[in-house]
């Protein structure tokens, strides 16, 4: 790890933080919006797609409130 350190600066491990967070905030809201739309005009309850944006909320409410509480 240390040799990355040398080549790669903060600004490259900051960029990647935040553009993995805003993907899996993006995957998650597709996730539900296609559970959503396949609910309405299908009628058809897809609960694997509902399953991967509940786990999202869930672990995202729970991370914020540890953060929140160890900070």
């Amino acid at each position: 790890m240390s040799i990355l350190n040398r080549v790669i600066d903060e600004r490259f491990w900051s960029h990647r933080q935040r553009s993995t967070s805003i993907a899996g905030v993006a995957a998650a809201e597709l996730s539900l919006l296609i559970f959503l739309y396949r609910v309405f005009f299908n009628h058809y309850w897809d609960w694997d797609l509902f399953a991967v944006g509940l786990t999202f909320a869930v672990v995202k409410l729970a991370m914020m409130t540890y953060f929140y509480l160890t900070a």
